[in-house]
């Protein structure tokens, strides 16, 4: 996109962006704690996901950053490589492989998933966002960033809420309800009104309002906002210690084997989840427009290699802030580029104004973000697609919710597969039956244009409740591939039918063949020079 496009939209990019940052900063740093990895890796990672890899993305919408996908790899290398730098090592080396990734045009992988495979992924995120935010809403401790079923803390998604409800703040509880107030009320109500209300965005004025609420209320007992339901952004006391805390990759570990290991498995999970991420971004995005994905794989592995030279978690193209994003009005990748800064800036100059943010207010504007992506309407609608869209549709979400998002995504594309098995099983043929002439059933078996091996028990089972006394005409005009399995029981058939008395004709595109010898040899040349 040019120069003059991206200035021209930046008073819609500018907005976003804003909200982008207020939905990663938590983000950044749960996902940190969640991987047992230093709180600023966290935010290094936020910032090298906007700004480095949003400038050399093509992808307008999307916004990447620290993954929670990553989270549990992360948390297990760290421990088995030996200590942080040697993890951050295998960062640098998993962002080169996905630099080849992409040179090697491996991006094509995210067209092989199903449409309905992808709706679920939104939609089980909107619902885990939705579940794990309740517990912030109410001032409940509850780890940020972790998104699987089974929390560190030792706790599930549900027994987190039910505690939550047990200890309702009502400090975190009044600001959080009074945040999610004005949130509905900029987006349904004053949005409408003016461009002023379009320009300062409602989760804008709610950060603003609970920072001040947790500045006035920290003298009541009863009301106050608590430090552990405040964001916890690390404070440097001067330059240096801000430098001090950037970390760096030991390279005289690069011959350990279990460093390349870690690194494709980083590469691997880290393109997966972007790949999935841009597939979906590009469905919520209102212009429709197509990231290429082999340069969003070289943009990652640039990020991932940068991140990890001055100690920052791998970073993906993350649904969360990309969906938050688009529903803010973003328009460019100037919106992500502009969040990075943001990040970047404020922990450098404003720490301590960020560490008085309520994570409720955060949750309120995150619960919005979790309706908008799993919206009641949209169960409906897969429903009414039928069972071959709404089965893999579900699973993914219960795989999701009751999971972790890899997990989810697999068992969906799973039971997609089988679907597309089930549906090419019964597609491999047409059967059309005439009544009997001259004694004999009339029987015109048509196949499809590809027939593979999975098509070979529909088939079999069709010619052997073929009854005696038979006519069947066997129409392969417009069929292009026949696998070996398939001719072979053809050819098996054959010599069943002359036992049967069943008359056999072959109708090809040279014409009609009326009981041949053996069928092996005629679907062979056809095969062979298909």
């Amino acid at each position: 996109m040019k120069n003059s496009n991206l200035l021209s939209n930046l008073k819609h990019d500018l907005p976003a962006s804003v909200v982008v940052f207020f939905v990663a900063l938590p983000l950044c740093l749960g996902i940190a704690l969640a991987s047992g990895a230093p709180l600023f890796s966290g935010l290094i990672a936020g910032i090298v996901g906007g700004i480095v890899v949003g400038i050399l993305s093509n992808s307008q919408v999307g916004v990447s950053g620290p993954a929670a996908g990553l989270a549990a790899i992360v948390l297990t290398a760290i421990g088995s490589l030996g200590g942080f730098e040697n993890f951050l090592l295998a960062v640098v080396l998993g962002g080169v492989i996905q630099f080849l990734f992409g040179i090697l045009r491996a991006g094509i992988i995210g067209y092989y998933f199903p449409s309905s495979v992808i709706k679920g992924m939104l939609t089980g995120i909107g619902i885990i966002i939705i579940l794990k935010q309740i517990p912030h809403f109410f001032g409940y401790y509850s780890p940020e960033g972790d998104f699987s079923f089974i929390q560190s803390n030792g706790e599930n998604t549900f027994s987190g809420i039910f505690n939550a409800i047990n200890f309702i703040s009502p400090g975190a509880t009044l600001i959080a309800v009074l945040s999610l107030g004005i949130l509905l009320l900029w987006s349904n109500v004053l949005s409408k009104k003016g461009k002023i209300f379009q320009l300062i965005q409602g989760p804008l004025v709610a950060v603003v309002i609970g920072i001040v609420y947790a500045i006035f209320s920290n003298s009541n007992p009863f009301w106050q906002i608590k430090a552990s339901q405040l964001v916890s952004v690390p404070i440097p006391s001067d330059l240096s210690s801000f430098f001090g805390q950037f970390s760096f990759p030991n390279f005289g570990e690069i011959g350990n084997p279990d460093i390349w290991v870690t690194a494709f498995t980083i590469a691997l999970v880290a393109s997966l989840e972007t790949l999935l991420c841009v597939e979906a971004t590009d469905k919520l995005d209102p212009e429709k427009r197509v990231t290429p994905t082999n340069r969003e794989l070289i943009a990652q592995g640039a990020g991932n290699f940068i991140s990890g030279m001055i100690g920052g978690l791998p970073v993906t193209q993350v649904i969360v802030r990309s969906s938050a994003n688009i529903q803010s009005g973003g328009r460019t990748k100037m919106s992500a580029i502009i969040h990075g800064f943001f990040l970047l800036i404020s922990v450098i100059l404003i720490p301590t104004v960020l560490n008085k943010i309520p994570l409720s207010v955060l949750a309120a504007i995150l619960l919005i973000v979790g309706y908008k992506l799993a919206k009641p309407s949209l169960f409906k609608t897969m429903y009414q697609l039928g069972w071959k869209q709404f089965t893999p549709f579900i699973v993914t979400i219960v795989g999701i919710v009751f999971t972790d998002l890899l997990v989810g995504i697999g068992l969906g594309l799973a039971v997609g597969i089988i679907v597309i098995l089930i549906k090419s099983f019964q597609n491999s043929h047409f059967l059309h039956i005439e009544d009997k002439s001259n004694g004999k059933h009339k029987i015109k078996m048509t196949l499809a244009e590809e027939v593979t091996f999975i098509n070979k028990g529909a088939i079999l089972k069709e010619l052997d409740s073929l009854p005696r006394d038979t006519s069947l005409q066997l129409d392969v005009r417009n069929t292009r591939f026949l696998d070996y399995d398939i001719i072979e029981i053809l050819d098996d058939f054959s010599e069943k039918a002359r036992q049967r008395n069943i008359e056999l004709q072959i109708i090809s595109e040279k014409g009609i063949t009326d009981n041949p010898k053996s069928l092996f040899h005629f679907f062979e040349k056809k095969r062979k020079s298909a």
